[in-house]
Formats: C-alpha cells, structure tokens, sequence
C-alpha cells in the first residue's frame, strides 16, 4: 500500500516495441507457469496481440485494459521493476483492473496508488512488480503476505507458487479479498483456488502455517516485527517498507541462520517510498 509516481514515461514507441518484447524474456509462459500445464494456464506472452487474443477468448478480459497492462509491463521492464520470465508472466496474468473500484478500472496500470476503501490503497504496479521479484519466489515455496488490501499481491504470487497465505486486520478488507478471489475462480482464474487469506494481526503473522520460504510485507514498519522473522525458515527471505510514518525503505530482509544476524539489501538503494503504516 504505497504511493509513487511513474519513473517510466511511456511512449508510442515503447508500446509498439511490445511486438519484440520476446527478445530478452522468451516464451516467459513456459518458465513461469511450469506448474499449471492445462492449455488454459499456457496463453502466449511473448507477443502483444497474440496476448490480448488469448486472455479475450480465454479470459474474457477486455482488450483495452490489456492492451493498458502490456504496456505498464514494457514501462517496469525498462525500469528493471520486472527481473525475469517467471516475474514477467506473473505480472502479465494478473488482471490488476479487478482488485480496483469500479470507478478506477481504466486506472488500474498507472503506477501510482488508488484507494481501495477503509483507509487502504492499492499500491502502484511497479512497486508491487519490484517487491515480489525481490522476492525470489520458486514454484513450492510457502509465501505469507502481510496486508492483504485487494487481493491482488497475493494474485500476483499464485502464479509463481501454489502455496501463499494471506493476512489483512481489516474485516472487511479480509472478506472482499477473499470474495473476489472466490469471484475469479469461477471465471476461470483456478490458480487463486491455492490462496488462503485470514482476518488478523498481521504483525504476529500465520504461526499456525508457518514456516515459510519468503514473507512480504506490504505495510510500513519502523522494525522487523520478530514474530514474522521468527516463522522464517532458515535461509528464508522477507520484503518489507521499513521506516518512519512518513517514509520508508524498502529492505529485503535474509535470515542467515535461526540465530544470526539479518542480511540485509535497500530495493531502491536509498530512496524513499511512502506506504500506509501497519494497523495494530
């Protein structure tokens, strides 16, 4: 739940550049969506019109908003948001324009915020984009999200996992979440069947499921929460905006050992994003 601003600046140039997109990140289909091998997980990503055909016959999306979210995907991958193939397709997949209000839909890939109701907003795709390729998802790793907001993080790891849990402390939030994912499951979207999302603290994260391989954290900290860092396993990796309430880092949190220090890397190598403070 941040706010930024575009880095990117698309042009006309860069949107028609989506025609050899395949040129660094080939048959990104295959790499990432490994796990789903049904015809209907397998769409062509490495081709703008081919894409928006697919996911209109299959998905019954709507070309402009496709056409809107491939051009975001040229604009992260230029600004090295997106790191690689799996990231790529997940990013691709993902239909940001259902985990928005209505009235924000034609919205939904400008990289800024939008509010989602009850004090929450939605953070920008490129934040989103660079967190969870920090991340470094494997397909089977246990993956807990911290603020579950929209749904759409969460969304966004299914595709590159089977196994995400979800936190949010606000009902209602919880419940919408939770709702719409159960919506796009019946649409087809079979992948959100893997997520299971709770009301709850998310400061005491999921012990229940625990451990897991990566953690996400998607609202501002000003310390690593020791409950989240405790059901890491060893070696396991969490994101997180930690900071004051006005500003934060983003810092990727390694856990060496049960018992060592923490490791730690800035996404942004210095700058400042603003997120929404966690709700205790």
């Amino acid at each position: 739940m941040s706010q930024a601003s575009d880095p990117c600046g698309l042009t006309r140039r860069a949107v028609l550049a989506g025609a050899i997109a395949s040129a660094a990140f080939p048959r990104i289909a295959a790499a990432a969506l490994e796990r789903h091998q049904a015809p209907e997980f397998s769409p062509p990503l490495d081709n703008r019109e081919d894409f928006i055909r697919w996911m209109e016959i299959n998905r019954g999306e709507q070309a402009p908003l496709l056409a809107n979210r491939w051009e975001r995907y040229l604009a992260l991958r230029s600004n090295r948001d997106i790191w690689g193939p799996q990231d790529a397709a997940a990013f691709l997949m993902t239909p940001r324009d259902q985990f928005v209000l209505a009235q924000d839909m034609i919205r939904a890939y400008d990289n800024a915020y939008l509010n989602i109701g009850h004090g929450a907003t939605i953070s920008g795709p490129g934040i989103v984009a660079r967190m969870t390729s920090a991340l470094e998802v494997s397909p089977g790793d246990h993956v807990l999200e911290i603020g579950t907001g929209s749904g759409y993080q969460s969304a966004y790891l299914a595709y590159l996992t089977d196994k995400v849990w979800t936190v949010e402390i606000v009902g209602e939030l919880a419940d919408n979440a939770r709702a719409r994912h159960e919506n796009l499951v019946e649409r087809g979207y079979r992948e959100y069947a893997s997520i299971s999302t709770k009301q709850g603290n998310g400061y005491f994260g999921w012990a229940e499921a625990a451990p897991f391989d990566k953690i996400v954290v998607t609202c501002a900290v000003d310390h690593i929460p020791q409950p989240l860092f405790d059901q890491l396993k060893p070696g396991g990796m969490m994101i997180l905006p930690l900071g004051h309430r006005a500003m934060q880092h983003i810092i990727k949190v390694v856990k060496a050992s049960s018992s060592s220090p923490r490791e730690t890397v800035d996404l942004y190598h210095g700058k400042l994003i603003h997120f929404l403070p966690m709700r205790i």
